[in-house]
Parts: C-alpha cells; sequence; structure tokens
C-alpha cells in the first residue's frame, strides 16, 4: 500500500491530473466501505493531500519551511487567541459568533454524509451529546466539507435533511473547505493550533478536534478514533 502511495507521489503525478475528483480516482463511500475499510480512506486521504502538496511549488515550500505560519485572524481582524474569534453560518445561514460557546467544552468536526463514518460517527454523536450535553455543558458543531471523495456534495438544505433523518440532535453548520485557500479561518486556526501527522491538512472526514472551556484547541483525532473513544478526554476537560 505504502509503497503504490510513493509511486503515486513521485511517477504517478505527470498522469494523473491533481483538479480529478477525488471520488473518481478513489470511488469509497458509505455504501462501499465498512469501518474495518477506514483505515485505509485514512491512509488514501493522506495520500491525495501530500500528492497535491507535492504537485505545486507553493505546497512543496510549505512542507519544508521552517518559517512560523502567520497567526490567523479572527472575524474582527485580529489574530485570533481562541475559537471565540471567529463566525461561521449555521446550517440554514445565519451568523453564530463562537463567543456563544464560552465556557462549554467542544468537539469540532468535518461531516460528509456519504461516507464509511457517517453513520457510526452520528450515532455515538448523539449519544455524547445526550449524555454530556446537559449535564457537563457539551457542545457538538459539525462542519459539512465535499473535499474528500466528493461525499457531500448536497446543498445545505439536503444536508440537513439528511442530518434529520438520523435524529442529529448536535449543532450543523453551513458547507465549507477546511483544506486550501478557502478554507474558513475557524479550520485554518484549528489546524495551527494542532497539526497532523506528516502535514497539518485535514486528511479525511471525521477529523476531530477537541476545545477545553477557555476555547483552545488541545486534540485532535482522525476517522478511525470513534466519538465515543473521547469519554475519557472529555471527562478531563469538564473537571477543569
Amino acid at each position: 500500500l505504502f509503497a503504490g502511495f510513493w509511486q503515486l507521489a513521485t511517477a504517478g503525478i505527470n498522469r494523473i491530473s491533481v483538479a480529478q475528483p477525488a471520488s473518481k480516482m478513489f470511488p469509497f463511500g458509505r455504501r462501499v466501505l465498512g469501518g474495518r475499510a477506514g483505515a485505509t480512506v485514512g491512509l488514501l486521504g493522506t495520500a491525495m493531500v501530500a500528492i497535491n502538496l507535492l504537485a505545486s511549488p507553493a505546497g512543496v515550500a510549505a512542507c519544508f519551511s521552517s518559517a512560523p505560519p502567520p497567526s490567523v485572524r479572527g472575524s474582527d481582524g485580529k489574530p485570533a487567541t481562541s475559537v471565540y474569534g471567529f463566525t461561521a453560518n449555521n446550517i440554514d445561514g445565519k451568523p453564530v459568533p463562537l463567543e456563544q460557546y464560552r465556557g462549554h467544552v467542544l468537539i469540532i468536526v468535518n461531516v460528509a454524509s456519504d461516507c464509511g463514518y457517517t453513520d457510526g460517527h452520528y450515532k455515538e454523536f448523539n449519544q455524547l451529546y445526550q449524555e454530556y450535553a446537559e449535564s457537563k455543558g457539551l457542545r457538538i458543531l459539525a462542519f459539512p466539507c465535499n473535499q474528500f471523495g466528493g461525499q457531500e456534495p448536497g446543498t445545505n438544505a439536503q444536508i440537513k435533511q439528511f442530518a434529520e433523518g438520523r435524529s442529529v440532535r448536535f449543532d450543523m453548520f453551513a458547507k465549507v473547505d477546511v483544506n486550501g485557500d478557502r478554507a474558513h479561518p475557524l479550520w485554518q486556526y484549528l489546524k495551527q493550533r494542532q497539526g497532523g501527522t506528516l502535514v497539518d491538512a485535514i486528511k479525511w472526514n471525521f477529523t476531530k478536534f477537541l476545545v477545553n472551556k477557555r476555547g483552545e484547541p488541545v486534540g485532535r483525532y482522525g476517522p478511525t478514533t470513534s466519538p465515543l473513544e473521547l469519554r475519557a478526554e472529555l471527562e478531563k476537560l469538564f473537571a477543569e
């Protein structure tokens, strides 16, 4: 598998257009994948991120640059010091200042309706919400994203309908990009504060960030970590 990634990252770039939709290159979806195959998809996501970076001079420079990245600016134009400095549109298009979550422990996650992880994650997020929202103040902020395998192609209205069909109780936001020049500033900030393996870019759907009661990102978990596996870390944050 890794040998295949290496071939893609070297000779393969000359044959594959990085502009080609990932869904055509790696057509994995909710109906195809089970949970056991999910790790492979996560690795493919890492490979796709690497390919896109290596195909761009700016991306290569970013990988090997020792200069610290510029501070991400919040909605007020000032360098952000917590997630409270950002505003994001909810699934209905209404601006939501994240200041309203001050004092709450947060899980911030990029989601997709047609991913192999969707059913399990939505079910377990609902479990966590039911268990901790009232008693501990947990809030879950879900951001739909279509950057991984084209698995969130619908409109915000369609995404909302899909979520309602699964009795989603947590907060759904409007569809955003989490990587690239168009990445939402909140997601730029999350990646800067909690970097990833090899590169800081989000690798696949359902990358989860834990945020403490002060609005500081303190943990990052990939899609192979289930929401219920976060219980121990959540309990520590609730106790702070």
